[in-house]
């Protein structure tokens, strides 16, 4: 453990940002997670009902991406594969297919 006071005030700062950034993560996890099971569900029955509630799912999501690379917790590269990775499972599910 630390002795200098400055290094234990460190130790704290550091205790308090990496449970910050574990939630920002785990948060931005659980709503990803969350959109692409709505979005399954899409794919394979698709009514106006669970598009508005795809569309809710994918906006709660990208506000929690772009609120952790505001913070720092995700790099905004990262923070934009995120969001493409939902946008192209969402374009892919919505598009039919071609015969």
């Amino acid at each position: 453990m630390a002795n200098i006071k400055s290094a234990i005030k460190r130790v704290q700062v550091a205790e308090r940002n990496r449970l910050r950034n574990k939630s920002y993560k785990s948060a931005v996890k659980t709503l990803m997670k969350k959109c692409f099971s709505v979005i399954d569900s899409l794919g394979s029955n698709p009514t106006s009902e669970l598009k508005q509630e795809a569309d809710q799912a994918m906006s709660a999501a990208y506000s929690k991406i772009d609120k952790a690379v505001k913070k720092g917790v995700l790099h905004p590269n990262n923070g934009a594969r995120k969001k493409s990775s939902l946008a192209r499972a969402l374009k892919s599910a919505t598009t039919p297919t071609q015969a």
